[in-house]
């Protein structure tokens, strides 16, 4: 079997060439190089060197994806032939794709691959802006970035930037966790005499004159959480510190009981902005549980039972492990077909104890209105319920007249037995409609509250206190309300 051979024409000019690089394309036979646009190329060629570029298979395709695949295919058609030299930008291992699929051709024993050196432009750079990699760098590829790879606490150098249409992807990725006008560097032939760095706001980065394909975006790292408002990171020690020895005495104080109270609170309050369509509440008021979540997984640490990583960890896997569907192998015919593998996972998770009742795990301390649709939900999974609506519509009809009965003749006790009664069918027939009951009453009580403020506004603008007001007269109110809100 042949060999291919990989060599690094290194990051700068033919003055910075390594001199052993320099020999070993000297004595090539059959030199293959991605791209003519290098500044060592034109001295080799005027050296009387001979090589082949592939710089037609960019015209060919509207993405780096299949150049990249396209040229590892040619080459080991190549190799196949007779014993070939490949001539990469900088180091063959430092941010090159070509490369890449050639490592795995000779792992698959499709070709034989030795790697040569080359300097990348890792060095030239550090050197030009100055930094120590110690501190911790990134290396993203600017043709493939997104936010979620960014560490704002570290140097991140973007490779792949070669022009403005891909500083500009490079941009609205960055805008996404930095601030518009944050400071990052364009550096250009770092380490040649034409090496240029030019600082500018993050806003300007698609409009230098300077970007080629000799170009690194350097983005520093942030020096303060304020800079970092957008990053997991800087959440969580903003909670650390309010829960720290010179934290806020309130948050110090708080347990898991004391909070219960805000985590329900703060979900009703995000329901409201949902149901109100208001997605800049609903950014607060996510914040806010977020903050609840938060605030209990510091808690949990604080008290060395439990980490943030631990609850990550326990719901990423538990929703790889209850999706088979989509990170396994198994098919499904629809949502009702995912809603019955995930109940089959959840039971067989918790096992089976035949001596706890049915409807045991499904009770809900906080809200009757959730645990009494759990139980009817529950119980319907064993057959214990209505084959149609009609007749959960006659039950209700049933209990309702039996209400009215035990409000005639019936004492107070029984009175409210009944009333529970018909609150029990109602939440069956919204389960038959597929209501969440807790949802309608946080909908209809938020529906109220906004209604009634508006004629508590109408009595005051009157000068007059609600006393001197009707029923019929605050009904009047009312219904303004109701015709404002269906914009009659």
């Amino acid at each position: 079997m042949n060999q291919l051979t990989v060599i690094g024409l290194g990051a700068a000019d033919f003055e910075q060439m390594q001199m052993g690089v320099y020999k070993k394309l000297k004595a090539a036979k059959k030199l293959y190089v991605r791209t003519e646009d290098h500044p060592v190329l034109q001295d080799l060629r005027e050296e009387g060197v001979e090589f082949t570029s592939f710089d037609e298979i960019y015209i060919k395709h509207g993405a780096f994806g299949p150049v990249y695949e396209e040229i590892a295919e040619r080459l080991i058609e190549e190799v196949a032939k007779e014993e070939i030299m490949y001539a990469v930008p900088g180091h063959p291992l430092v941010a090159e794709q070509t490369v890449q699929h050639l490592i795995e051709a000779d792992r698959q024993g499709r070709i034989r691959l030795v790697i040569e050196g080359g300097q990348s432009f890792l060095d030239p750079i550090f050197g030009a802006l100055k930094i120590d990699p110690i501190e911790g760098f990134q290396l993203l590829d600017g043709t493939s970035m997104s936010m979620h790879d960014i560490n704002m606490r570290q140097h991140i150098l973007i490779a792949q930037v070669y022009d403005s249409f891909s500083a500009s992807e490079v941009k609205l990725t960055l805008m996404e966790k930095y601030r518009d006008d944050y400071p990052v560097t364009i550096v250009t032939a770092a380490g040649s005499s034409q090496e240029q760095l030019r600082t500018v706001p993050l806003y300007e980065l698609d409009q230098a004159a300077e970007i080629n394909n000799l170009t690194t975006v350097y983005v520093p790292p942030v020096q303060s959480n304020e800079e970092a408002l957008r990053d997991w990171v800087t959440f969580r020690q903003i909670i650390a510190k309010l829960r720290g020895p010179n934290g806020c005495p309130w948050d110090q104080k708080q347990t898991h009981e004391s909070l219960k109270k805000y985590l329900l609170e703060e979900t009703h309050e995000f329901l409201a902005a949902v149901d109100a369509e208001d997605d800049f509440a609903m950014v607060d008021e996510l914040g806010d549980v977020l903050l609840q979540v938060f605030l209990h997984a510091q808690i949990g640490e604080d008290n060395g039972y439990f980490t943030l990583e631990e609850v990550l960890a326990a719901i990423s896997e538990k929703m790889i492990r209850r999706h088979p569907h989509v990170f396994g192998d198994v098919s499904v015919d629809g949502a009702d077909e995912v809603v019955a593998n995930w109940e089959a996972i959840k039971k067989d998770e918790k096992g089976h104890d035949v001596d706890e009742p049915l409807l045991t795990p499904e009770y809900r301390p906080a809200s009757s209105l959730l645990t009494s649709f759990n139980y009817q939900k529950k119980a319907a999974t064993v057959g214990f319920d209505w084959p149609n609506v009609e007749e959960a519509w006659e039950k209700f009809a049933e209990e309702w007249q039996e209400f009215r009965e035990e409000i005639q003749n019936g004492t107070a006790t029984s009175r409210l037995d009944e009333f529970g009664d018909v609150l029990f069918t109602l939440v069956n027939l919204a389960r038959f409609y597929k209501i969440s009951p807790e949802e309608a009453m946080l909908h209809a009580n938020e529906k109220f509250a906004r209604r009634f403020n508006y004629v508590e506004q109408q009595v005051k603008l009157s000068g007059k206190a609600f006393s001197n007001f009707t029923l019929q007269q605050l009904d009047a109110f009312w219904d303004e309300a109701k015709r404002i809100e269906k914009g009659e």
